[in-house]
């Protein structure tokens, strides 16, 4: 570890405004491309999300991937789906990035097996993520496994959840949020969402529901590459938001990089003035290397 490194829960805690970024574990046998994914952000975030088969398509472990995480000294976030293992596998796995020392742990459902390159793979869904939830639960609070044997170690798991952001109507209530949070949950990262306005329609009602106070949320958000693939994630990307008036400023940019980093640090620092809202989480697959400047002019202090 480097003598500045800070975990993700200790950030949190301290009600600092926590940036978080993805990256997707590499198609390979080896740990260079990995490595040189992160060197490109480890100076500019908190912690990194190792993404688990994104795409229903066959990658690197994402344990494997955030143990390289973790010696580049960075914090972390190991996801898991449902997707692609039993429970046994599942707390096999919790068990093993314990002993890893990987606390942060994001539940997720998976995308569907028919959006692969392999849709004759069968998918499990065994348990639900918020099964996982109260597994990790049980185990940091019990010490015990989901059949009930008794862990001769218990874990320290920061058990984290998915959220997408929408229009809140009138009737309704953060139900499934509340279950996740009744489940272990501590923190929430969530979809992508491009619209200030709705981010504060949103939290509002979340804070209104005491929510913000169980558990920490974290805005997904991301430097635009271009008009296309702004337009790519509004229509194919599930959940995503994305308001006209973004797709029509990178429309309309000389630079449509550039632009990307000025509208996202621009939301960054919207979402530090909204109630309820404890960080940032950056996704920017193709565009790695826009992270550190889109952070830096967003004046978030790392």
């Amino acid at each position: 570890m480097t003598d500045s490194f800070r975990r993700l829960k200790d950030v949190l805690e301290l009600g600092d405004f926590a940036i978080t970024a993805e990256i997707p574990a590499p198609v390979s046998a080896s740990a260079s491309e990995m490595k040189q994914k992160i060197n490109i952000i480890k100076d500019s975030v908190h912690a990194i999300n190792v993404t688990d088969n994104p795409g229903a398509t066959a990658h690197m472990a994402s344990l494997a991937g955030s143990s390289i995480v973790q010696t580049q000294g960075i914090d972390p976030i190991l996801q898991i789906t449902c997707r692609d293992r039993n429970r046994l596998a599942i707390q096999s796995d919790l068990m093993g990035a314990s002993a890893l020392g990987i606390n942060n742990v994001l539940t997720l459902a998976g995308d569907p097996v028919k959006n692969g390159d392999q849709t004759d793979a069968k998918a499990v869904f065994d348990i639900n993520s918020k099964t996982i939830l109260s597994i990790m639960d049980s185990m940091n609070n019990e010490g015990i496994t989901m059949s009930g044997r008794e862990l001769q170690s218990k874990p320290n798991f920061f058990p984290g959840g998915a959220a997408i952001i929408h229009e809140p109507e009138d009737d309704w209530e953060p139900k499934a949020l509340n279950d996740k949070a009744l489940s272990g949950a501590r923190f929430i990262q969530t979809q992508f969402c491009y619209d200030a306005e709705l981010v504060k329609r949103y939290m509002s009602r979340i804070v209104e529901a005491g929510l913000s106070e169980k558990m920490y949320f974290i805005v997904g958000i991301g430097p635009l590459r271009s008009d296309k693939s702004a337009k790519w994630m509004k229509e194919k990307l599930f959940g995503t938001i994305i308001p006209d008036s973004i797709i029509k400023r990178m429309e309309g940019a000389s630079d449509q990089i550039q632009e990307g980093i000025i509208i996202c640090a621009e939301l960054i620092e919207s979402f530090k003035e909204i109630e309820g809202i404890h960080g940032a989480h950056l996704m920017a697959p193709r565009n790695l290397s826009a992270i550190p400047e889109t952070v830096n002019k967003s004046g978030t202090a790392i």
